[in-house]
Parts: C-alpha cells; sequence; structure tokens
C-alpha cells in the first residue's frame, strides 16, 4: 500500500499511542540520527527552529528536514563548522486501517467492522513553542545556518521561526 498523504496525521487527536510493548510490530522510524557535526566545540552563535503551532510530525520529515540541513551545511566545508541536533523523538505510533478500493472491493472488504487499524509509521507530537531542531555555528556560517534551518522548515507540517538563542550581538552585526 501506498503512504497516505502527511495530512491525514498533522493534527494531534486522543491521548498518544506510545505501548510498543503491547503493539505487534511497529516501523522503525527513518530517522537515526539526532546530533550530528561538531559536537565538542563551543560555537559562537546559536539558532534554534521553533514551531507556531502544535502538530505531528511523522520521522520521514524529520528525517528529510535533517537531511536538508546537513547538505546545505556541508556546502563547502566540513562537519567540523557545524553542530545540529533535532529535539523531538518519534514516540507515537500512527495506525491506519487498510480498505480495499477498486473494482470488486465490496465483496473482499468487511467495512468498519475492527477499524482499530495497524501500526504503519512513528511521529513526534510538537507543542506551540517547542523547539524542533538547534544548530550552532560560526559567524562565518551563521547565514548559511540560517537559510538551511528555513529551507528545513517547508519540509515540517507546521510553521516555523528562527530564533536566535547565543551570539545576539554578533548576529545584528551579521544582520541575521
Amino acid at each position: 500500500m501506498v503512504t497516505k498523504p502527511a495530512r491525514m496525521y498533522t493534527k494531534i487527536s486522543g491521548p498518544a499511542y506510545t505501548r510498543k510493548e503491547f503493539m505487534g510490530g511497529v516501523p522503525y522510524p527513518k530517522i537515526t540520527t539526532f546530533i550530528q557535526g561538531n559536537q565538542k566545540r563551543d560555537f559562537e552563535i546559536e539558532l534554534r527552529l521553533v514551531a507556531k503551532e502544535a502538530c505531528q510530525i511523522r520521522h520521514i520529515a524529520l528525517e528529510a528536514a535533517r537531511i536538508s540541513v546537513n547538505r546545505k551545511m556541508l556546502e563547502g566545508s566540513t562537519a567540523d563548522n557545524y553542530f545540529l541536533q533535532i529535539r523531538p523523538y518519534p514516540h507515537h505510533v500512527i495506525r491506519e486501517h487498510k480498505m480495499a478500493t477498486g473494482a470488486g472491493a465490496d465483496r473482499i472488504s468487511s467495512g468498519m467492522r475492527a477499524a482499530f487499524g495497524r501500526p504503519v509509521g512513528t511521529a513526534a507530537r510538537v507543542a506551540v513553542g517547542d523547539v524542533i531542531m538547534v544548530g550552532r555555528t560560526t559567524p562565518d556560517r551563521a547565514l548559511k545556518l540560517r537559510d538551511a534551518l528555513h529551507k528545513a522548515s517547508f519540509k515540517l507540517p507546521t510553521p516555523c521561526k528562527i530564533e536566535i538563542f547565543k551570539g545576539k550581538e554578533l548576529a545584528g552585526k551579521l544582520g541575521l
């Protein structure tokens, strides 16, 4: 079956479904790396990607945003010049009631009988003002980090804003 559109799972409804020991097989999340880059260096500028609305972010969207930032930051340099951390973890299990469609489906399908659904993926629940990504870098690469976080926000199902958390006086001189 084809993956359903993300808009079907964006809204938060009901309690979180997270007890994996009671479920029969939950798909492993696509995102496996949550921290990358240089963790030991103390960078001068820190930018944060903050959610403006509460939503569920699927594991695939988190991975796409991480790849987007990583690719942009590695243009013309190495991983020693920045630090990136993904904050939310996709704990919430998404279920789907698969129904047969097409010609002759009325003879096969059992309708809405036992429509609890099977696990098809995971998502991270994010509230208003939650930090999704943290990026740190040097002043000469700060504009590139801001652009990378801005492009990553297009991959996520919620509008986001970029906040300067550390190095505001430096950022003002750079035009951030």
